[in-house]
Protein backbone atom coordinates (compact mmCIF):
# COMPACT_ATOMS: atom_id res chain seq x y z
CA UNK A 1 0.00 0.00 0.00
CA UNK A 2 1.04 3.34 -1.11
CA UNK A 3 -0.01 7.45 -0.18
CA UNK A 4 -1.75 6.64 -3.75
CA UNK A 5 -4.13 4.29 -1.65
CA UNK A 6 -5.25 6.98 0.07
CA UNK A 7 -8.62 9.49 -1.23
CA UNK A 8 -9.37 12.63 -0.13
CA UNK A 9 -9.20 13.43 3.69
CA UNK A 10 -12.43 13.50 5.30
CA UNK A 11 -11.43 15.06 8.37
CA UNK A 12 -8.46 17.20 8.92
CA UNK A 13 -6.20 16.44 11.81
CA UNK A 14 -7.15 20.14 13.49
CA UNK A 15 -10.90 19.33 13.35
CA UNK A 16 -10.70 16.15 14.80
CA UNK A 17 -8.70 17.82 17.64
CA UNK A 18 -11.23 20.21 18.09
CA UNK A 19 -13.87 17.71 18.01
CA UNK A 20 -11.97 15.01 20.63
CA UNK A 21 -12.33 18.05 23.11
CA UNK A 22 -15.36 19.21 22.99
CA UNK A 23 -16.43 15.12 23.66
CA UNK A 24 -14.13 15.69 26.24
CA UNK A 25 -15.85 18.54 27.87
CA UNK A 26 -18.97 16.98 27.40
CA UNK A 27 -17.99 14.03 29.31
CA UNK A 28 -16.44 16.18 31.56
CA UNK A 29 -19.58 17.96 32.57
CA UNK A 30 -21.73 14.34 32.73
CA UNK A 31 -19.97 12.51 34.50
CA UNK A 32 -18.29 15.22 37.25
CA UNK A 33 -17.92 13.21 40.48
CA UNK A 34 -19.12 9.63 38.95
CA UNK A 35 -15.87 7.87 38.43
CA UNK A 36 -16.45 6.40 35.02
CA UNK A 37 -14.31 3.56 33.46
CA UNK A 38 -13.23 4.25 30.01
CA UNK A 39 -13.18 0.87 27.83
CA UNK A 40 -11.86 1.50 24.47
CA UNK A 41 -11.91 -1.27 21.56
CA UNK A 42 -8.78 -2.47 20.31
CA UNK A 43 -6.79 -1.54 18.05
CA UNK A 44 -8.93 1.08 16.20
CA UNK A 45 -9.81 2.84 19.27
CA UNK A 46 -6.54 3.24 20.69
CA UNK A 47 -5.89 7.08 18.95
CA UNK A 48 -9.04 8.33 19.73
CA UNK A 49 -9.32 7.14 23.45
CA UNK A 50 -5.87 8.21 23.89
CA UNK A 51 -6.44 11.50 23.27
CA UNK A 52 -10.00 11.90 24.69
CA UNK A 53 -9.09 10.31 28.06
CA UNK A 54 -6.28 13.64 28.11
CA UNK A 55 -9.24 16.04 27.63
CA UNK A 56 -11.76 14.63 30.46
CA UNK A 57 -11.53 16.80 33.35
CA UNK A 58 -11.02 14.35 36.48
CA UNK A 59 -8.58 10.79 37.14
CA UNK A 60 -10.49 8.19 35.30
CA UNK A 61 -10.04 4.34 34.78
CA UNK A 62 -9.20 3.63 31.25
CA UNK A 63 -8.83 -0.09 29.95
CA UNK A 64 -9.16 -2.23 26.10
CA UNK A 65 -11.15 -5.03 25.31
CA UNK A 66 -11.05 -6.40 21.82
CA UNK A 67 -13.43 -7.98 19.24
CA UNK A 68 -13.17 -9.70 15.69
CA UNK A 69 -15.43 -8.97 12.90
CA UNK A 70 -13.20 -7.67 10.09
CA UNK A 71 -11.58 -9.47 7.04
CA UNK A 72 -9.58 -6.55 5.45
CA UNK A 73 -11.92 -4.37 4.79
CA UNK A 74 -15.15 -6.50 4.46
CA UNK A 75 -17.20 -7.55 8.03
CA UNK A 76 -17.39 -11.23 8.29
CA UNK A 77 -21.18 -10.88 10.19
CA UNK A 78 -19.85 -12.77 12.90
CA UNK A 79 -18.36 -11.02 16.38
CA UNK A 80 -15.73 -12.81 18.45
CA UNK A 81 -15.01 -10.80 21.68
CA UNK A 82 -11.04 -11.63 22.05
CA UNK A 83 -10.39 -10.15 25.18
CA UNK A 84 -12.68 -8.82 27.82
CA UNK A 85 -11.77 -5.58 29.81
CA UNK A 86 -9.49 -6.70 32.53
CA UNK A 87 -12.03 -5.59 35.73
CA UNK A 88 -14.91 -5.90 36.84
CA UNK A 89 -17.38 -3.34 35.31
CA UNK A 90 -20.34 -4.42 37.96
CA UNK A 91 -21.82 -1.13 39.35
CA UNK A 92 -19.53 1.07 37.60
CA UNK A 93 -20.08 3.83 34.75
CA UNK A 94 -18.53 2.48 31.78
CA UNK A 95 -18.00 4.89 28.48
CA UNK A 96 -17.41 2.40 25.54
CA UNK A 97 -15.28 3.87 23.26
CA UNK A 98 -15.36 2.83 19.66
CA UNK A 99 -13.50 4.21 16.73
CA UNK A 100 -15.94 4.19 14.38
CA UNK A 101 -19.98 2.24 14.16
CA UNK A 102 -20.99 0.90 11.08
CA UNK A 103 -23.08 -1.83 10.16
CA UNK A 104 -24.43 -1.89 14.94
CA UNK A 105 -23.40 -5.52 14.45
CA UNK A 106 -20.04 -5.41 16.53
CA UNK A 107 -20.81 -2.63 19.01
CA UNK A 108 -24.59 -4.48 19.63
CA UNK A 109 -22.19 -7.41 20.42
CA UNK A 110 -20.35 -5.89 22.95
CA UNK A 111 -22.72 -3.94 24.68
CA UNK A 112 -24.79 -6.70 25.29
CA UNK A 113 -21.21 -8.27 26.17
CA UNK A 114 -20.58 -5.58 28.84
CA UNK A 115 -24.52 -5.48 29.89
CA UNK A 116 -24.22 -9.17 31.37
CA UNK A 117 -21.30 -7.74 33.99
CA UNK A 118 -24.24 -4.96 35.18
CA UNK A 119 -22.40 -1.89 34.94
CA UNK A 120 -24.56 1.41 36.78
CA UNK A 121 -24.53 2.79 33.55
CA UNK A 122 -22.94 2.07 30.11
CA UNK A 123 -23.07 4.47 27.38
CA UNK A 124 -20.92 4.99 23.92
CA UNK A 125 -18.61 7.42 22.23
CA UNK A 126 -17.48 6.83 19.29
CA UNK A 127 -15.83 8.71 17.11
CA UNK A 128 -17.19 8.18 13.25
CA UNK A 129 -20.59 6.67 12.68
CA UNK A 130 -21.24 5.74 9.81
CA UNK A 131 -25.53 5.73 10.02
CA UNK A 132 -26.13 4.51 6.27
CA UNK A 133 -24.85 1.19 6.94
CA UNK A 134 -26.41 0.50 9.97
CA UNK A 135 -28.10 -2.79 10.19
CA UNK A 136 -28.92 -3.09 14.04
CA UNK A 137 -29.60 0.19 15.50
CA UNK A 138 -27.21 0.58 18.82
CA UNK A 139 -27.57 3.80 21.03
CA UNK A 140 -24.04 6.22 20.91
CA UNK A 141 -24.27 9.14 23.19
CA UNK A 142 -21.41 10.78 22.02
CA UNK A 143 -20.57 10.96 18.43
CA UNK A 144 -17.81 12.84 17.15
CA UNK A 145 -18.54 12.85 13.10
CA UNK A 146 -21.56 11.27 10.71
CA UNK A 147 -19.51 10.51 7.86
CA UNK A 148 -20.71 8.83 4.28
CA UNK A 149 -20.53 5.12 2.91
CA UNK A 150 -16.72 5.49 2.31
CA UNK A 151 -13.94 3.07 3.19
CA UNK A 152 -11.60 5.01 5.64
CA UNK A 153 -8.51 5.06 7.42
CA UNK A 154 -6.24 6.85 9.65
CA UNK A 155 -6.41 7.90 13.36
CA UNK A 156 -6.34 4.82 14.61
CA UNK A 157 -8.32 2.99 11.40
CA UNK A 158 -6.29 0.62 9.10
CA UNK A 159 -6.82 -1.30 6.02
CA UNK A 160 -4.86 -4.17 7.08
CA UNK A 161 -2.99 -3.04 9.60
CA UNK A 162 -1.94 0.08 8.00
CA UNK A 163 -2.29 3.55 8.07
CA UNK A 164 -3.76 3.96 11.95
CA UNK A 165 -0.74 6.58 12.26
CA UNK A 166 -1.63 9.04 10.09
CA UNK A 167 -3.21 12.13 12.24
CA UNK A 168 -6.44 12.91 9.82
CA UNK A 169 -9.03 10.37 8.50
CA UNK A 170 -8.70 10.05 4.58
CA UNK A 171 -10.99 7.66 2.42
CA UNK A 172 -9.25 4.68 0.52
CA UNK A 173 -9.41 4.48 -3.38
CA UNK A 174 -11.98 2.32 -4.48
CA UNK A 175 -8.92 0.41 -6.78
CA UNK A 176 -6.67 0.05 -3.63
CA UNK A 177 -9.47 -1.46 -1.39
CA UNK A 178 -10.77 -3.96 -4.23
CA UNK A 179 -7.41 -5.11 -4.86
CA UNK A 180 -7.34 -3.66 -8.54
CA UNK A 181 -4.62 -1.02 -7.69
Amino acid sequence: MTEDSLGKVLLSADSIRRKVREIGAEISRDYAGKQPVLVGVLNGALVFMADLMRQIEFPLETYMMAASSYDGYESTGTVDIIKPPDVSITSRNVILVEDIVDTGITLDCLLESLQAEKPASLEVCALLDKKSRRQVEVPIKYVGFEIPDEFVVGYGLDYNQQYRNLPYVASMNATAVNGTG
